[in-house]
């Protein structure tokens, strides 16, 4: 996208700060060029919240935008609607839903966004659309669709025909249109007994104009709204994770440099690591510490902004706001914020327990309710991506989100106990700075988040032996299906390996050295110890194994004599730097010695 402010739909981060979601952006790109060969099926961004999948959509919009000649009959018409979270009138509704595809149609036509704001008024557009644009059939329609929707009563069935109307037009006119819509669930609303879902299913079929949609809902988008009824099958899936730590560091480095925080280059990828690679987490505690002046040099000084932003700040007003507008449209028997809360108090680890909800519920309210209605509440409440549901299992337990868990701890002490918010507020601090060290070589760490990194650009390539100390070229693996850190093999002391990475009948294992000396033998053997009992605990499910070792200052003699003799690859600074030049990524940086190691 051009830097001098040109955009259809605004995007919300800003370019300075914006990262690594290329892949998604390229692809939906694409996928949205390839509909004019009608090589393209509607799909889904599936994702959990704030994990910047609106932002993909914005850009792609605006690229599709200003990039094609918009004189091209084959060009791409671009539409994006973000369906509102309260829709009471259909008629309403549809009218709406037609009108922003005129905008967008005329918009992109005449290249010229300010008709996406401007005229106010419908008829003002219409107006504009009849005098500006060649009018076609495709387009007659249109124009016709919304004059009679104005007029009350005259359309029966007002929101079925406005979802179909982008792909009438585009076949009437044998046009390309794409439609990118976000807050997709929201096409069904339970509460105010409103829902389209269902007329969808043909507007979404037509290769000349597929709808991209995604929402902040995951689990009721995916399993409800495009997991049955009539939209099952009519999608293609792309789903969006966190960010690894690399691109979490990459992102924190930007949020520091936009924002004016102080951010060592060491604690970057720490800090990527204790927002669980969430992009929002990762800004919201950036701005939190340049809001207070704050330099994230420590783990200690990280916990303690991390529970600031939780408890009082960019964390808590945001969760605040997606927890009480689901709980809006959800609630029953004014039970259920009580329910979420009970249920985040539920220990780590563990299934969550209905009957001790139904004896707090109790205690707490004098409320008797059945363990089949708080089962209910429950189900919903983990359709809003705030609780995790096995159907086939039918057990509850906590998301995969610990920042998510610890908000709903200190939500519920300030909502529903209702107890002093500094005080709620100072405790949470207090607790967070007595949080354990998790890192004690802050070098190896980072090193650790490249070698990692490389592991996941390299999949399917073959990569030089030189940088590897190997005679042969390295053919890796097509697929890693997960890459962890600090895995455990084993039991006992030192019985743990930096990274390791699965791809099904191959395993790479590898340890990561940054100590300004030479690695010795001990940190060989160490390996060799862990790559034994893996090839004991796998049997015949271990057909490679891998075994890597960074060392940024080299091996001794006796250890470069052991990795020869077991065949170990291994990589210095010089090979490593050569190995992210060869996967597109920066080199490692250029650091001061320093006591956190």
């Amino acid at each position: 996208m051009r830097q001098t402010g040109d955009w259809a739909v605004e995007p919300l981060v800003p370019d300075e700060v914006y990262t690594d979601r290329e892949e998604f952006t390229e692809l939906f790109h694409n996928a949205a060029l390839n509909a004019i060969r009608r090589r393209t099926m509607s799909a889904a961004l599936l994702g959990h919240r704030r994990m910047g999948k609106t932002e993909i959509f914005r850009r792609v919009v605006n690229r599709l935008f200003f990039e094609q000649d918009h004189r091209d009959p084959d060009a791409v018409v671009p539409v994006f609607y973000e369906l509102p979270d309260e829709i009471t009138d259909r008629r309403d509704f549809a009218l709406k839903y037609a009108e922003n595809f005129l905008r967008w149609y005329a918009a992109f036509r005449l290249r010229n966004p300010g008709i996406l704001s401007k005229p106010r008024k419908t008829h003002n557009l219409l107006s504009l659309v009849e005098e500006r644009l060649e009018m076609s059939e495709g387009l007659s329609v249109a124009i016709d669709f919304v004059r009679a929707v104005m007029e009350e009563g005259a359309v029966p069935i007002p929101e079925q025909d406005a979802v179909k109307l982008p792909r009438e037009v585009a076949a009437i006119d044998d046009r390309t249109v794409v439609v990118f819509l976000d807050e997709f669930q929201n096409t069904r609303l339970p509460n105010s007994g409103f829902s389209v879902t269902g007329f969808f299913k043909q507007a979404v079929e037509s290769p000349r104009c597929p709808h991209f949609v995604t929402g902040s809902a995951m689990s009721i988008l995916a399993d409800d709204i495009l997991g049955r009824g009539g939209l099952y099958g009519r999608f293609d899936y792309e789903r969006i994770g966190p960010f690894t730590d690399y691109w979490g560091r990459e992102l924190s480095l930007r949020a520091a440099r936009h924002y004016g925080a102080d951010l060592p280059e060491l604690m970057a990828p720490v800090v990527s690591d204790r927002c669980g690679g969430n992009p929002f987490y990762i800004s919201a505690v950036i701005r939190q510490a340049a809001k207070r002046k704050k330099r994230i040099s420590d783990e200690e000084t990280l916990s303690r902004m991390l529970a600031v932003d939780i408890s009082s700040g960019f964390i808590w007003g945001e969760l605040g706001d997606q927890v009480s507008r689901w709980i809006g449209r959800v609630n029953e028997q004014g039970i259920t914020k009580w329910i979420l809360y009970l249920a985040a108090l539920e220990e780590d680890g563990k299934d969550i327990d209905l009957e001790r909800i139904q004896n707090e519920l109790k205690r707490q309210e004098n409320a008797d309710v059945p363990l089949q209605k708080i089962r209910e509440i429950l189900i919903r409440l983990a359709r809003g991506d705030l609780l995790e549901y096995k159907a086939f299992g039918n057990w509850f337990g906590k998301i995969s989100d610990p920042i998510l868990n610890e908000f709903l701890k200190v939500w519920g002490r300030i909502e529903i106990e209702r107890q002093n918010h500094q005080q709620v507020e100072e405790k949470v601090v207090s607790r967070f700075e007595k949080t354990k060290r998790r890192f004690h070589e802050y070098k190896g760490y980072l090193a650790e988040v490249y070698m990692i990194q490389i592991l996941w650009n390299s999949q399917g390539r073959t990569l030089p032996g030189r940088y590897f100390h190997s005679d042969r070229d390295i053919v890796m693996p097509d697929r890693f299906f997960y890459i962890d850190q600090r895995h455990r093999p084993g039991a006992g002391e030192r019985m743990e390996t930096d990274i390791y990475a699965g791809a099904g009948m191959e395993v790479w294992m590898a340890e990561s050295k940054w100590r300004n000396r030479p690695a010795g033998p001990d940190v060989v053997t160490n390996l060799l110890r862990q790559a034994e009992i893996l090839r004991e605990r796998k049997g015949d499910d271990l057909r490679t194994l891998r075994l890597w070792i960074f060392s940024h200052d080299g091996l001794t003699g006796r250890a470069a004599e052991l990795v020869r003799e077991h065949g170990i690859l291994w990589s210095s600074r010089t090979e490593l730097d050569g190995l992210l030049r060869e996967v597109n990524l920066r080199k490692l940086p250029e650091l001061e010695e320093t006591s956190t190691g």
